[in-house]
């Protein structure tokens, strides 16, 4: 295997790895990969495939934030909450390795909550759309990282032919 296909394929799965493990960004490593490659290859048909996944990439990171934020503005959770969530999460992130932005986000959308309604139903409500949000999220993300894997393993094959 030469390494005009390695490199990309291996920064592709690396990519799809930094999705499921937030770490690095992966949605932008994936299409970087293809970028790369398109490079190294040159011709119509690389630079077509780099536009179809710059393509996906912009509607999987649109969808990624719109669907999950509609979703937790139809439950009730309000933005004032996920921003000190974000922020939670940030200091979960330095404070617990690799889990720490999850727990941080999702216990800071929990104690929010149960400072807004002293209910801990109400609050455990909340926390469960959050977790359902983040998970739609990082499935959203990781359609558009395989379309993106699936578009550059085309063109590849197209361009061997």
């Amino acid at each position: 295997m030469e390494a005009d296909l390695w490199v990309p394929a291996v920064l592709i799965l690396v990519g799809m790895v930094g999705i499921v493990i937030p770490v690095i960004p992966g949605l932008l490593l994936v299409v970087a990969a293809v970028l790369l490659w398109a490079f190294d290859t040159g011709g119509a048909l690389a630079w077509s495939v780099f536009a179809v996944s710059g393509i996906v990439y912009l509607v999987g990171m649109a969808l990624q934030y719109a669907v999950p934020g509609r979703r937790l503005r139809e439950a009730g959770v309000r933005r004032s909450t996920l921003v000190l969530a974000v922020l939670l999460a940030l200091v979960g992130f330095f404070v617990i390795p690799v889990v720490g932005a999850a727990v941080g986000f999702v216990g800071g959308i929990y104690l929010v909550e149960l400072g807004h309604s002293r209910d801990r139903r109400s609050a455990w409500a909340s926390t469960r759309a959050a977790l359902k949000a983040v998970f739609l999220s990082m499935g959203i993300e990781l359609l558009a990282g395989l379309a993106i894997a699936t578009t550059w393993v085309t063109g590849v094959l197209l361009s061997r032919v």
